[in-house]
């Protein structure tokens, strides 16, 4: 069924009032089933469980994935299969979009833990108490809900922004619902296959369990180039390649990321690592500028620690400089962010929406309630003075607005972007204070992220007719579902072991590192860092604006992207070509299966989403399972 939509002279030209009218008699299926028990408890469990994707992703990439479409099409198939066996109704579409809000907002509860929280215990090298990492991401995703709604109205009803994912996840809802229900069957098969077999790849890698019930000989090796290593030693520079990361791993979980990232970002990525870990890192460790750890025997051995640590300056500087050039290079953001910040409508005018929408009320109270219990909470868990806690709050408003402009228009929230603006305030004004620089850049890029991700999340209800009122419900339970479930896990699987041990070769951190960089920077100064460090964040931080510089002026035709080069240098080489060989086999398989009648373009390109989605699925969870069977188990 066709989604019902204004088309531009409508939208340009309609009052606020008019918009709402139309949307109330065409669009709102008030009668329609939605916030029932069985959407928020499925909500609720399948958030839960796929916020670990999320945790596993974060760890080794930084990015954290949308879970709505993977979650809609599990609940889709689950409700039709209980409806064929007689123990149950099939889900409504409304009913589905608000368990999606639900599980798409404990997908996301993740992000501090991969980022600041997680750079914040590196940096004190303390665990923080389980209960206070609950609290604080619970208490800022909240906030987040509060500075969101009040521009609901405006960036969706009244400006009607595309929101690309979430307008994504409501036509996979209406397709799902309304149209075929054969293909709607296909997307849910070809999403339980595939999680099924990466499951199953991941405890064949696991060669403790496949010993324990005798099928050692079975195993899956982690790098696939040790028959190599049978014949002789590779090397670069008369460095074994092994030290520099340079190996080829069988994480398709990293593969079917690459798949949803897309070839642009696979090409920066492996061209990051080809220059990092081939050609810059050996230079440097002849140099001595990176440090190898000495071994019992006299020998030296690197890898992807020590080389990090030098690289990661470079790195750290293009991403910034590129993040925050492309960040200000349009000012229209700007413009239209605080343009029409408020929305006035004819005193005449009657408000259709005024019981569906979330009542003003809710803001003005909840905004300097929750507002207050945020600051009131930096100062208790991370010494933040009031005052200075007190200034994050207006730097909220400001970042949301701006965070929440760009995904409507991209789908792009600018976390890191967010993140590192606040740091370089924060950098004046708490100079040396490192803690306070990681805790309140926190609060903001979090909060912002939080507000642009649940209006994402919304814009599929507006467009099937849902109550916003509900998602927002919707979306505090999936919070709470999120900090229940992962948190505890974070703790089990990445922190066991201690702050120290936070950061591997298997599991790099990156958002992390990068927080800790920039913190360091701006509370240390450079003159810290090792003269060659220092020259590597200059040529970083040009390389970065003329990298984005080109992608302006090119209008998008320039591949190489200057956050996904500078990525390269706190990801390990073989994490970076796993990326890349998924992003190059989805992208050949657009370029060869183009017939739209043949069996491989429509498993492969109609629904290359569903399979990266259910490899990334099967394979995180199960691989956070076989990281606790093989520390507390076996």
């Amino acid at each position: 069924m066709a989604i019902k939509s204004l088309n531009k002279q409508q939208i340009r030209e309609w009052s606020l009032e008019q918009k709402d009218r139309w949307w109330y008699e065409n669009v709102w299926k008030g009668s329609m089933p939605q916030l029932t028990l069985r959407s928020a408890l499925t909500g609720m469990l399948l958030g839960g469980v796929l916020s670990l994707t999320n945790l596993y992703v974060g760890a080794k990439t930084g990015w954290t994935l949308g879970v709505g479409i993977t979650s809609v099409i599990l609940a889709f198939a689950m409700f039709k299969f209980l409806s064929k066996i007689g123990l149950g109704s099939e889900f409504t579409m409304l009913e589905n979009n608000c368990m999606q809000s639900i599980a798409t907002a404990a997908g996301y509860m993740t992000s501090p833990m991969i980022s600041s929280l997680a750079a914040y215990m590196l940096v004190t090298n303390k665990p923080l108490p389980m209960l206070t990492t609950m609290i604080w991401i619970t208490a800022i995703a909240i906030l987040g809900v509060l500075f969101a709604f009040p521009l609901k109205r405006r960036f969706i009803n009244d400006e009607q922004h595309p929101f690309p994912e979430g307008r994504a996840a409501g036509v996979v809802m209406d397709a799902l619902h309304s149209g075929n229900a054969e293909d709607g069957l296909l997307k849910a098969k070809i999403l339980i296959i595939t999680g099924s077999l990466s499951a199953l790849i991941k405890v064949f890698s696991s060669q403790p369990i496949m010993e324990k019930i005798k099928l050692g000989f079975l195993t899956v090796p982690e790098y696939l180039d040790e028959w190599v290593y049978k014949i002789g030693v590779l090397k670069i520079g008369g460095i074994d390649l092994r030290q520099l990361t340079v190996r080829l791993d069988s994480d398709v979980v990293m593969m079917a990321a690459g798949g949803l990232m897309g070839i642009r970002t696979g090409v920066s990525l492996i061209i990051g690592a080809v220059l990092n870990y081939c050609i810059i890192a050996p230079i440097f460790i002849h140099n001595g500028d990176i440090v190898g750890k000495t071994l019992a025997d006299g020998t030296v051995q690197y890898g992807f620690k020590s080389i990090t640590m030098w690289s990661l300056w470079g790195g750290v500087a293009m991403m910034t400089t590129a993040s925050l050039f492309a960040f200000f290079s349009k000012p229209k953001i700007f413009v239209s962010a605080f343009k029409g910040l408020f929305i006035k409508s004819d005193k005449n005018d009657s408000d259709v929406l005024k019981d569906i929408e979330l009542p003003m009320s809710v803001f003005v109270i909840g905004i300097p309630l929750v507002g207050g219990i945020v600051v009131y909470l930096a100062h208790k868990f991370f010494g933040v003075s009031i005052l200075l806690g007190l200034i994050a709050l207006p730097l909220i408003f400001i970042f949301t607005l701006i965070a929440v402009n760009s995904t409507a228009l991209t789908s792009i929230t600018p976390i890191g972007a967010m993140g590192k603006l606040t740091q370089l305030v924060f950098g004046v004004l708490a100079p040396g204070n490192i803690t306070t620089n990681l805790a309140t850049a926190g609060i903001t890029a979090e909060v912002a992220g939080n507000a642009a991700n649940l209006l994402m999340d919304i814009k599929p209800g507006y467009m099937l007719g849902g109550k916003p009122r509900q998602q927002a419900i919707g979306h505090v339970l999936g919070i709470i579902a999120g900090a229940i479930v992962s948190v505890p896990i974070f703790y089990l699987v990445f922190l066991h072991k201690g702050p120290e041990n936070l950061i591997t070769e298997q599991y790099p951190m990156p958002a992390a590192t990068i927080w800790k960089a920039v913190a360091e920077v701006l509370t240390m100064g450079l003159s810290n860092l090792a003269v060659s460090a220092q020259w590597a964040v200059l040529i970083g931080g040009i390389l970065g604006i003329v990298l984005e510089a080109l992608q302006i002026v090119t209008k998008g035709r320039f591949w190489l992207s200057g956050v996904g080069i500078g990525l390269a240098t706190v990801i390990p080489f073989n994490t970076c070509l796993a990326m890349f060989l998924g992003s190059l086999f989805f992208w050949l398989a657009q370029k060869k299966w183009q017939d739209t009648k043949t069996w491989a373009e429509k498993v492969f390109v109609q629904n290359m989403e569903p399979i990266c989605a259910g490899i990334i699925a099967g394979g995180a969870l199960m691989g956070i399972a076989v990281i606790i069977v093989e520390n507390f188990v076996l």
